[in-house]
């Protein structure tokens, strides 16, 4: 019976730093923000998916079975579609499954590991800030890729930086190294000897 009873009062109302920190954590979470997400979602994947209630609890009870979301990143895909099927359920481990779908999809469409939420995160709404971190982040990225699959306001997102590479032939590459050790061979012996840096402070 005592083991019943400490069980028990670890199912109590959380209290202390972890109330803190929760705090803290809704604190991230912002409004205006997921009011260009909700517009950007619904423009994505049609008349099919309709507004939620405003506010955050709407907000995770419309993403949290996983439909919508997987919803979203099919719509991101031209050819085969990530996410092959998509059923709404009310058994807690479908709809994890289907919100683990749409991470494993965003991930394979480029959204990188520190913009993506955990599945608790939005299921048990531990962080519903993060996961306006994820969506903005794959819109962002939908927009920068620009393959006629974004279907929002170009001033919604950012376009993301894009990596420049350049080629340098063989040749290039051992006159920047001689460059470089010409740069280093000038330097020798170097010292601050008549060097100036501005006025000396006077104490008085």
């Amino acid at each position: 019976m005592a083991t019943k009873g400490v069980g028990m009062a670890n199912k109590g109302p959380t209290f202390g730093m972890s109330r803190h920190v929760q705090d803290k954590i809704d604190s991230k979470y912002d409004a205006e923000l997921e009011l260009v997400l909700v517009e950007w979602i619904i423009r994505q994947c049609g008349a099919g998916v309709s507004k939620p209630e405003v506010g955050k609890m709407g907000f995770q009870a419309w993403l949290k079975d996983g439909c919508v979301l997987s919803e979203l990143i099919n719509s991101l895909f031209t050819a085969e579609k990530p996410v092959k099927k998509i059923q709404s359920s009310t058994a807690a481990f479908k709809q994890m499954e289907q919100i683990s779908q749409f991470l494993n999809a965003s991930e394979k469409y480029g959204v990188t590991k520190t913009d993506m939420f955990q599945t608790v995160d939005l299921w048990e709404g531990k962080d519903l800030a993060a996961v306006q971190r994820t969506i903005s982040a794959l819109g962002s990225l939908a927009f920068t890729k620009d393959e006629g699959t974004y279907n929002g306001d170009p001033n919604w997102f950012f376009k993301k930086s894009q990596e420049n590479k350049r080629d340098f032939s063989e040749d290039q590459l051992k006159a920047g190294k001689n460059v470089i050790g010409l740069q280093m061979g000038s330097n020798k012996g170097a010292s601050q000897e008549g060097m100036s840096y501005g006025r000396s402070r006077q104490i008085l």
